[in-house]
């Protein structure tokens, strides 16, 4: 029997030709869709979940791209990559603890000397007839009472524990940190050219001229920025020892650290030693405000734009628009990938979105 037949033996003509059948049925259509839209949300779970390890990654990813062109740099000097890996890690973890040793005696030796002369501060406290007059006007002894009670010294307690599980986990964060950069430095080349694999063979070789050109700008990126901070850390230092501030190195190390934060790094450094020279003697501390006010605009206007126009080929403006959009939008860390991702988006713009339009 054909499909004619079929038709008619069923009376299909007496309602009309039927139409093409279909070729979705709507409700698996919809339940597929469903489960499109479970998943996504499902991911996005998920990345909300481990969005600070992704974070950990992401900068060790990033310290890795700016530290291997030193690791490449020794390799030209035939030193073996194992050894030009460790030799780079090492100098890192040298600088790190460095850094940690020259800020660490300065804490421990201004909370010491308070300790030392806390039992003064109180006999002067006592010997007061006008704090005697404060406590009785406000009974300052009953409320003091209140507060070392067995609810709020289990708050004091429970900020403690807190305190102590920040620092654990800010080490832990820094040693994974460290763990992740070596691991990528030792496998950069191989993790490189297995990405470059996924994309197709047609357009493999212009990825791969562009993927390169991208990570060499943000390698030039990093080791500009470092070198700004180095003399940022010196000129510091320098300043420290010429009007004999305390713990100049401390102060250099700091500043140097802020430095490397774009656009309020440096602000934040030279609040940092004004504030320890107005402490000094207030002389000290209208010298520090000069300093960082002329050194901040040597380096604003002269220094870093040279050196990023070097490295990176980015604009004063396009730099200024990108740290502040990257602060806004990812805090310090949108800050530091600002530059170079702006680097990165020109690069494609003239290379792939330009020709694409001309060709049209």
């Amino acid at each position: 029997m054909n499909r004619a037949d079929a038709l008619a033996a069923f009376g299909a003509k007496k309602f009309g030709q039927p139409g093409r059948p279909l070729r979705r049925n709507p409700f698996l259509t919809a339940f597929l869709g469903g489960l499109g839209l479970a998943l996504a949300y499902a991911l996005f779970l998920g990345i909300r979940n481990a969005s600070s390890v992704l974070v950990l990654i992401f900068i060790a990813l990033f310290l890795a791209v700016g530290l291997h062109p030193a690791v490449v740099a020794l390799q030209r000097w035939r030193v073996p990559r194992g050894l030009a890996v460790t030799l780079v890690v090492l100098g890192v973890v040298g600088l790190i603890g460095g850094g940690i040793t020259a800020l660490v005696p300065p804490v421990v030796t201004q909370v010491g000397g308070f300790v030392e002369q806390l039992p003064s501060y109180v006999e002067a406290l006592q010997r007061s007839r006008t704090l005697r007059e404060l406590i009785q006007q406000y009974d300052l002894v009953e409320k003091a009472q209140t507060l070392v009670s067995t609810e709020n010294a289990s708050r004091v307690f429970g900020g403690v524990f807190g305190g102590a599980r920040l620092v654990f986990g800010t080490v832990f964060n820094v040693l994974t940190v460290l763990i992740l950069t070596i691991y990528f430095l030792a496998g950069f080349e191989r993790l490189k050219r297995a990405g470059y694999l996924l994309v197709p063979a047609s357009r493999r070789e212009r990825v791969q001229l562009i993927g390169d050109e991208i990570l060499a700008k943000v390698g030039a990126y990093l080791v500009g920025a470092l070198g700004v901070a180095l003399l940022c850390g010196v000129a510091t230092f320098v300043f420290a020892l010429t009007v004999d501030l305390p713990y100049p190195f401390a102060l250099a190390i700091v500043v140097a650290i802020f430095d490397l934060i774009p656009q309020i790094g440096a602000t934040l450094g030279a609040v940092v030693v004004s504030l320890v020279g107005f402490a000094t003697s207030l002389p000290v501390g209208i010298a520090c405000v000069v300093f960082f006010i002329l050194y901040q605009q040597i380096e604003n206007y002269l220094i870093y734009p040279k050196v990023m126009r070097r490295s990176v080929e980015v604009s004063d403006v396009a730099a200024i628009v990108a740290a502040l959009l990257g602060v806004s939008l990812f805090g310090v860390i949108g800050a530091l990938v600002a530059i170079p991702a702006v680097a990165a988006v020109q690069i494609i713009i003239r290379e792939v979105v330009i020709p694409r339009q001309a060709a049209r």
